[in-house]
């Protein structure tokens, strides 16, 4: 399927905003470090998923961090809708990107491998 160039561009101006919007409006510190890695428009332009990124592996702070997102969203919306020029400003929720910790998995688990090698040659 051939993603539509308005859904792109909007995609691309909310992340940008959110990141702006994160950083110069919500004082909350649980949502401090937060980095947004994509946005996921639907095709109605209802529904918004904002996926983020955190530098911590720990669930609580990953917990936490949702939970400020959470909190935040009403504040975060309000601000996208008179920021956007779109008629409606799409339902927003937020989702942990795993694909930061999936690829330092896969670096841990290659040299993982690759000292055993080593291990094994000498």
């Amino acid at each position: 399927m051939v993603r539509n160039y308005r859904i792109g561009r909007l995609e691309q101006e909310i992340q940008r905003e959110v990141d702006d919007i994160l950083m110069k409006r919500v004082r909350d510190p649980r949502v401090q470090g937060v980095t947004i890695t994509g946005v996921e428009v639907t095709g109605d332009l209802q529904h918004a998923t904002i996926y983020y990124s955190i530098l911590s592996d720990q669930a609580s702070a990953a917990e936490k961090t949702q939970a400020g997102l959470d909190k935040a969203t009403g504040l975060i919306r309000r601000e996208l809708g008179s920021r956007l020029s779109i008629y409606v400003t799409p339902e927003i929720k937020f989702e942990q990107d795993r694909s930061v910790q999936y690829g330092n998995r896969i670096d841990q688990l290659l040299n993982q491998v690759k000292k055993n090698n080593q291990d094994n040659d000498a």
